[in-house]
């Protein structure tokens, strides 16, 4: 075949980007090349246009198909673990717009309304800075955690939204005793998603010389485990979560100089918009 006359006006990488996870949770077969340096390309019309398909953005299947576009080195966006990809949103907002965000803000105050430009390439540097903790140390056992994939992580939020759908509407039923019935249940599904996360969120269980990571075992294990150890994997999961949050913006209020700490909304139906 011979080549395209028009490739050199083909799109070129904008950045390069360090995968914050170095690639250590994610499935086998879903990175290629250097992941200390992945390019970065802006977004196509095409991409644009995914991104603004209602379905396809609450199912994830629009991020999966605008990441593998943006960052070729991408071959599976679903095996990514989540603390690759809030930094890869950043990375193709900057390569598509440039590294300001503009906000605006209501100042809780005096009520008026900033507009700010906040510098993205802030969230890339943070986020290439993070350190995932995956051991949890108990007394007589060393619990080790894994971060989810983008895929299990789609898949809770869909589980979870459908859920909240379902209990606003067992609200508003008239007949109590129906509403408390459901709503009952409702909850048990939610402890039970939750469970799933946790289940999901252990690596391995090691005891002594033995290593534990068939997953009927933890599964079962942690259905039956103590709190004092379920309260240890909880506090550790959140801290995580809390580490692997985008960091805040602090800013001034214009009008009376108040100050406060934004963070960026990476929720992608409205940040790439």
């Amino acid at each position: 075949m011979s080549q395209n006359p028009l490739q050199q006006y083909f799109r070129q990488p904008k950045i390069y980007v360090k995968l914050p996870s170095q690639g250590m949770y994610s499935k086998p077969g879903a990175i290629s090349g250097d992941i200390n340096g992945l390019p970065v390309y802006g977004m196509t019309g095409m991409d644009e246009i995914i991104m603004k398909t209602p379905d396809s953005l609450l199912s994830g299947e629009s991020i999966a198909q605008v990441i593998k576009s943006c960052c070729p080195g991408i071959l599976n966006p679903w095996e990514l673990t989540v603390l690759d990809t809030d930094m890869l949103f950043s990375a193709i907002r900057i390569a598509t717009y440039g590294n300001l965000m503009t906000v605006t803000h209501t100042c809780f105050k005096c009520k008026t309304e900033n507009e700010y430009d906040l510098d993205l390439n802030r969230v890339v540097e943070y986020f290439s800075s993070c350190k995932y903790d995956n051991n949890i140390a108990l007394e007589n056992m060393m619990i080790k955690t894994q971060p989810l994939t983008y895929k299990q992580s789609t898949m809770f939020s869909l589980k979870n939204f459908s859920l909240q759908q379902r209990l606003s509407q067992a609200e508003k039923l008239e007949n109590k005793d129906e509403q408390q019935k459901i709503v009952n249940e409702l909850f048990k599904e939610l402890a039970t998603l939750q469970n799933e996360l946790y289940f999901l969120s252990i690596e391995s269980v090691e005891v002594g010389n033995t290593v534990v990571d068939q997953e009927e075992f933890i599964k079962e294990w942690l259905e039956n485990c103590d709190k004092s150890v379920f309260d240890a994997i909880k506090k550790q999961i959140d801290k995580n979560r809390d580490t692997w949050t985008t960091p805040p913006f602090p800013v001034k209020c214009t009008a009376c100089d108040t100050s406060v700490n934004l963070r960026v909304d990476l929720d992608q139906s409205n940040f790439f918009v």
